[in-house]
């Protein structure tokens, strides 16, 4: 049986969804879909997407460091947009918030949960494996 080390966002303190922040399974860091919300209430951090897209990768940055991973260690993201007329700003970004060289990625138009524009999933290497 693999070995499933589970990872949390360190300042969430809200219960929702039956899912784990994170997982590392065999040197890999699998990050569930985050979005712009407050980790202590849950609730959605308004704002352009530009700002939400960034609260989105700092909660997915913060996930891998609790795992020992960073940005750097991302290879695959999957972004979903609730408008994806949204996307140049999103781009922009992301584009800002990700060093080079920037992990594949896959981006979809999707009905969000909250009112959030943007959710973001991620897959990293741990550093060594």
């Amino acid at each position: 049986m693999t070995d499933k080390h589970v990872l949390q966002h360190p300042d969430k303190t809200f219960r929702h969804g039956l899912f784990s922040a994170g997982l590392v399974v065999d040197g890999w860091v699998f990050v569930s879909g985050q979005g712009p919300l407050d980790m202590k209430t849950g609730q959605l951090i308004e704002g352009s997407i530009e700002q939400q897209t960034a609260r989105t990768i700092r909660h997915i940055e913060a996930i891998l460091k609790e795992s020992g991973a960073t940005l750097a260690d991302v290879v695959k993201c999957t972004c979903f947009l609730a408008d994806l007329n949204d996307f140049a700003g999103f781009n922009v970004t992301y584009g800002e918030l990700f060093p080079d060289p920037m992990p594949t990625r896959s981006t979809v138009g999707a009905q969000l949960l909250k009112g959030m524009k943007v959710e973001i999933e991620a897959i990293a290497r741990l550093p060594g494996s």
